[in-house]
């Protein structure tokens, strides 16, 4: 079962999805840390036991939006931690600095279609 993004099965994603915005950052990924790894529409493989898939977002949020929505809503993924490079409005943050976020907010209009989130209203 296939969708218009994805030409994977059901079945073929791990409910662990690693999301890089680059697909060759995705394969480089999935050479470099996973074993047994199968290219399925992203890659998916074996990490510290435990199956985990690599697929690339693309750039933007309209495009993670797609991919992300199809994951959870037809791959039955449980969760995608997105990986990869970021700004930052904060002085105290270096280039090369590793953050783990465990929420994010965007004034996009995107926000607003998908969230309903409006930044007038904040």
């Amino acid at each position: 079962m296939s969708t218009p993004h994805n030409e994977a099965n059901k079945g073929d994603f791990a409910k662990t999805v690693l999301m890089p915005g680059d697909p060759l950052r995705a394969k480089f990924i999935a050479d470099t840390f996973l074993t047994d790894v199968r290219q399925v529409n992203g890659v998916r493989g074996i990490y510290n036991g435990k199956e985990i898939s690599v697929m690339g977002s693309g750039m933007g949020m309209p495009s993670i939006g797609i991919y992300s929505y199809e994951l959870f809503t037809q791959y039955d993924v449980d969760r995608i931690i997105r990986i990869g490079s970021a700004g930052s409005y904060s002085k105290d943050l270096k280039v090369y600095d590793v953050v783990l976020v465990t929420g994010a907010v965007s004034e996009s209009s995107y926000a607003y279609v998908q969230s309903g989130y409006d930044k007038d209203e904040t």
